[in-house]
C-alpha cells in the first residue's frame, strides 16, 4: 500500500474507533440518559459558568438554534441550567449542575487517559512530531470546514 492509502486507512479507522470507544467509555450507567453529542455539549459548557448559548454554539460549530433542542434535553435531565443575565435579559448563560459537573469530569478523565496512553508510547523526541502532525491535521479540517461553509 502506498503512503497516501496507508495514512487514509489509518485515519478513517482511527476516527471510527475513537467515536465507538468514546461512546462506550463515556456513556456509563450513571450517564446512560445522554448521548455522546450531549457529553460534548457538556464539555463545551464547561465549569466556568460564563458561557452563553452563542459561545457554546460557536465552540461546537453549530447555530444557537441548533443547540437549543439539545440544551432543552440536558436541562430536563438536570445536567445544565439556564441563567439569564442581570444586565441583558436576552443573554442566557449555561451552567452545569452537580450532575453535569460529574459528567464533565468523567469525560475529561477519559480524554486524559487517552492522551496519556498515546504519549506513554512515545519517546521525548517523538512528542513534538506528533503535535506538529496533529496540528496540521486539525488545521486541514478547520480549513476544509471553512471552505464548505463559504
Amino acid at each position: 500500500m502506498n503512503p497516501h492509502d496507508t495514512i487514509n486507512d489509518i485515519l478513517v479507522n482511527l476516527f471510527n474507533e475513537i467515536l465507538k470507544l468514546e461512546e462506550e467509555a463515556i456513556i456509563t450507567d450513571e450517564f446512560k440518559d445522554i448521548t455522546n453529542n450531549d457529553m460534548h455539549i457538556i464539555e463545551a459548557v464547561g465549569l466556568s459558568g460564563e458561557n452563553t448559548m452563542s459561545v457554546v454554539a460557536k465552540k461546537l460549530g453549530i447555530t444557537a438554534g441548533s443547540l437549543t433542542t439539545s440544551v432543552n434535553s440536558l436541562v430536563n435531565k438536570k445536567y445544565v441550567i439556564r441563567q439569564r443575565s442581570e444586565e441583558d435579559r436576552r443573554v442566557v448563560f449555561l451552567k452545569l449542575t452537580e450532575k453535569g459537573k460529574r459528567a464533565y469530569e468523567h469525560h475529561r478523565e477519559y480524554h486524559r487517559q487517552m492522551t496519556e496512553a498515546v504519549i506513554s508510547r512515545l519517546d521525548e523526541a517523538e512528542v513534538p512530531i506528533l503535535i506538529k502532525t496533529l496540528t496540521g491535521l486539525s488545521e486541514f479540517f478547520r480549513g476544509y470546514n471553512d471552505q464548505m461553509n463559504n
